[in-house]
């Protein structure tokens, strides 16, 4: 209870009505909220990492296209990090750290990559994990035994999938569909980088029982990327226009440069 005098109480019931102060941008599928404080430190980490390895572009002004069509500001290549060994360690402890916080100890059987991105990473969680690990095919290979998952996977055994990075999850559905059909059960799947921005990320999946499980997204990375000033004048509003709705971006940046 309040204490003090009737000043004291008037400023203190004044101060309790004022409206609470927005945030620097309005984060709709900014960092989940029910992050730890162990969670949040990794992302941040995991941001400082992909940016020092360049592991992640900012182009507003001359914007990447992907395969898709879609124009983007942003691009990211967890690939590149195969090649930092330093860097790759902590991203797996990391990463390990976070799926048997999220997942359990003695809750998978399996680590299954997806190709081609996803193989190294998982071998390297099913290391840490000492598990096995298996690897599944974009489609089978169509001769030979005709496999689309290499390695050994028992009937029944919990598999969990692991990428690089999820953008719009149609991979992850790919997967997880011939590890089913192969006798395995998945219910999550792993990866460095979620994009973060698009709904129907996460919600695809959850449609077909999967929970993603991500170190960090580009909510993260930008956040990191202002606070280690590596922004250049203007480049920071543009990329928050497109994270805050990637859909219309373009049209929105060229109105806003008007």
């Amino acid at each position: 209870m309040h204490e003090g005098g009737p000043w004291e109480v008037f400023h203190y019931l004044w101060l309790s009505t004022l409206p609470a102060l927005p945030l620097r941008w309005p984060m709709a599928d900014a960092p989940r909220s029910d992050r730890t404080a162990v969670e949040s430190d990794a992302a941040e980490t995991t941001a400082r990492i992909l940016l020092e390895t360049q592991a992640v572009l900012f182009r507003p002004d001359n914007p990447f296209t992907f395969t898709s069509g879609r124009l983007s500001p942003v691009y990211v290549d967890c690939r590149r990090l195969i090649s930092f060994p330093r860097a790759r360690r902590k991203l797996m402890d990391m990463g390990a750290k976070l799926i048997e916080n999220r997942i359990g100890f003695e809750s998978l059987d399996a680590i299954a990559g997806g190709e081609t991105a996803g193989i190294p990473f998982a071998a390297w969680i099913a290391d840490r994990l000492s598990l096995p690990m298996l690897y599944v095919r974009k489609q089978a290979k169509g001769f030979g035994r005709n496999a689309q998952i290499e390695g050994e996977l028992k009937d029944d055994a919990r598999v969990l999938l692991v990428e690089d990075l999820a953008s719009e999850g149609t991979s992850k559905l790919n997967f997880v569909r011939a590890i089913r059909q192969a006798g395995g059960e998945i219910s999550h799947t792993f990866v460095i980088f979620n994009y973060g921005i698009f709904p129907h990320t996460e919600s695809s999946l959850a449609a077909e029982g999967i929970t993603l499980h991500a170190l960090a997204t580009w909510w993260d990375v930008a956040a990191t990327a202002e606070k280690m000033g590596r922004f250049e004048p203007g480049q920071y509003d543009k990329i928050r226009s497109f994270l805050e709705d990637p859909e219309h971006w373009p049209a929105k940046s060229a109105t806003a440069a008007r």
